[in-house]
């Protein structure tokens, strides 16, 4: 698909142009406060993942921030359709960010009357390479300095940004958040952790955000048998766990080998491991041939 480069397709307001000519306003809120919320859908072969679950994540993201939906789970899903065509379909990643818009002149209370920005996006689906399914990635960990609503998938990202600059500096995939002694997740992931044959993961509310991915393994962990637990997860259970897991729309299952600089588990990617990694893979079959 045609991605990343000045000919892509945006979305604004409407319309669709090429990226290099997409703009919004400098008023726009979500450009002076992080006013607005986003969302990241995964398309294989041109086909929207979960996007029932995606947007209504979306919608609780919007209705948590007090901005009116501006489409119906129809409407954004047309678009989406319409946006993943405009750049050559195939598997992709659609991203759509809302905010409360660009009133006449800047103030911290919300405007009247300002209707919301709506921009669309669409890029090449990033995927897990065979190297760090075969041998697993490494993270660091760093405390949660994030603010109090991260349940809210909100564009005010910047300490999610500083700790996956810290993790890439360290040659890492992720950088694993913490607070007062138990795990949070990750910068831009869920995590879960192997703890003997039970599969712990830190339980939702408003420190996490609730992962589709996240959601949608648990589900098939637990039709499988396998043994879950949504609870805290203290940093110590996470350094010594048999197994490490991190999940996105982007990583979707992912294994990490490597944590600060020592090795989880066995040092390679476990059978639980590739036991979600198979389910996960047979929920995306599955929703390809829906």
């Amino acid at each position: 698909m045609n991605t990343g480069v000045a000919t892509a397709i945006a979305y604004v307001n409407g319309a669709f142009m090429p990226v290099a000519e997409a703009r919004v306003p400098v008023l726009d809120r979500g450009f002076l406060f992080a006013d607005g919320v986003y969302e990241v859908i995964p398309a294989y072969g041109g086909k929207p993942f979960a996007i029932a679950e995606h947007l209504a994540r979306l919608a609780r993201s919007l209705k948590e921030l007090q901005i009116a939906n501006p489409h119906s789970e129809a409407e954004w899903t047309d678009l989406a359709l319409k946006l993943m065509e405009q750049n050559g379909g195939g598997d992709c990643m659609i991203y759509f960010q809302i905010t409360r818009g660009a009133p006449e002149k800047r103030s911290h209370g919300f405007p009247l009357n300002t209707k919301p920005t709506v921009v669309g996006l669409c890029n090449a689906l990033p995927m897990p390479s065979e190297v760090a399914l075969r041998d697993g990635v490494g993270c660091i960990t760093r405390p949660d300095i994030r603010w109090g609503r991260c349940d809210i998938k909100s564009v005010a990202l910047l300490a999610n940004i500083l700790a996956s600059q810290a993790a890439s500096e360290q040659a890492c995939n992720e950088a694993i958040l913490h607070r007062d002694g138990r795990v949070t997740e990750g910068a831009s992931s869920n995590v879960f952790a192997v703890l003997g044959k039970t599969v712990v993961t830190p339980p939702k509310g408003p420190e996490i955000l609730s992962g589709i991915t996240r959601d949608l393994l648990l589900a098939a962990l637990r039709a499988a048998k396998v043994t879950v637990q949504e609870r805290r997860l203290t940093l110590n259970e996470l350094r010594s766990a048999d197994e490490i897991w991190l999940t996105s729309s982007t990583r979707e299952v992912l294994p990490v080998t490597k944590l600060d600089g020592e090795g989880v588990g066995a040092r390679k990617p476990g059978a639980l491991w590739k036991k979600a990694y198979a389910l996960f893979q047979e929920r995306k079959a599955v929703s390809s041939r829906a």
